[in-house]
């Protein structure tokens, strides 16, 4: 009888053995959990396309975030709905505002257990539902958007943010708000950019998380779903105009540009596993066609074996005990 030379399965032949020649290790610092708080409610709202996950009052999410800090997670990226919409997005740099009060709530409650961030972008605050300011014609004007995203970058920071997450996709934006911020004396605070931020069709059930207001769609400046180096492109304009960390989003769908950013820059580099993936998964657990928890194990592996440093997911709190549990 001839055997083979060589037996692979010889590393793959108990728990142990495994666990000892994994290739990638994800651990729950590497997590970051996303949470909506909107004004002007008594108790959380469920957000039905989301299942396990709420609109929050300021109380219920200082309780969620101190549950993620105690699981060890690295941080929480905050996104706040309010309560009155305009044109130009005024509540997003009004020290009152939602997200304001509710990132200086949250610096006080986990501040010193993880890093508090805010989402930067004028989606939740427009009354069109755009994440910038619009022109006559109904295009969106990126140089007039950039002023207001350096209003908001720095009413962030005097709220307590320690990340912010430029997420609208304008030219410029990260020297714009990198400079502002610098200005103001806010030259510890942190940049990730959502560089690869694609125009595609997995964020439905986000669109019902900050009561959307958008009509039409936002292809003008989220990037086409066909294009990876186009993504690698914007990763390292990021980088130049001084980017600490830079984001690719969504996540499963855009691993191959995952994997491209990451052999292209020297900064972290960010996924975020976005609602539709979210929700699939729940779905189809819930219908019993999926394990629900080894598939969301699996996909958080996938993002760390592309090169992912952080991942945000709404599964963070929860992948955090499953991974303590296996260390």
């Amino acid at each position: 009888m001839v055997f083979p030379t060589h037996r692979p399965r010889r590393l793959r032949q108990s728990a142990p053995v495994r666990r000892l020649m994994a290739e990638n290790h994800l651990v729950p610092s590497q997590l970051v959990l996303p949470l909506f708080v909107r004004e002007g409610i008594s108790e959380p709202q469920a957000i039905s396309s989301m299942p396990g996950q709420s609109q929050h009052t300021l109380d219920s999410l200082r309780r969620v975030a101190a549950e993620a800090a105690e699981a060890g997670i690295g941080g929480v990226m905050l996104f706040g709905v309010p309560a009155v919409r305009d044109a130009v997005g005024s509540g997003a740099d009004d020290p009152d505002g939602i997200l304001n009060v509710a990132t200086t709530a949250l610096q006080q409650e986990v501040g010193d257990a993880l890093v508090v961030q805010t989402d930067l972008c004028l989606d939740e605050f427009t009354d069109h539902g755009h994440c910038g300011v619009l022109r006559a014609d109904g295009a969106v004007d990126n140089d007039a958007t950039l002023e207001r995203y350096v209003s908001m970058g720095i009413a962030q920071a005097r709220a307590g943010s320690q990340l912010l997450g430029l997420s609208g996709m304008m030219d410029g934006q990260v020297a714009a708000i990198r400079a502002g911020l610098d200005a103001e004396g806010f030259t510890d605070t942190i940049i990730m950019a959502y560089s690869a931020k694609y125009a595609g069709a997995f964020y439905g059930p986000f669109r019902e998380a900050v009561d959307s207001q958008l009509k039409g769609d936002r292809r003008t400046y989220q990037m086409d779903p066909p294009n990876a180096r186009e993504g690698v492109r914007e990763a390292l304009l990021d980088v130049e105009e001084g980017a600490d960390i830079v984001m690719v989003k969504p996540g499963l769908p855009y691993l191959d540009v995952l994997a491209e950013v990451r052999a292209a820059v020297d900064v972290p580099v960010w996924a975020y596993q976005v609602s539709g993936e979210y929700s699939m998964v729940e779905a189809a657990a819930e219908r019993g066609w999926i394990d629900r928890r080894a598939t969301i194990l699996d996909s958080l592996a996938a993002f760390n074996r592309a090169g992912a440093d952080a991942v945000l997911t709404y599964w963070a709190t929860e992948a955090a005990g499953w991974i303590r549990e296996g260390l």
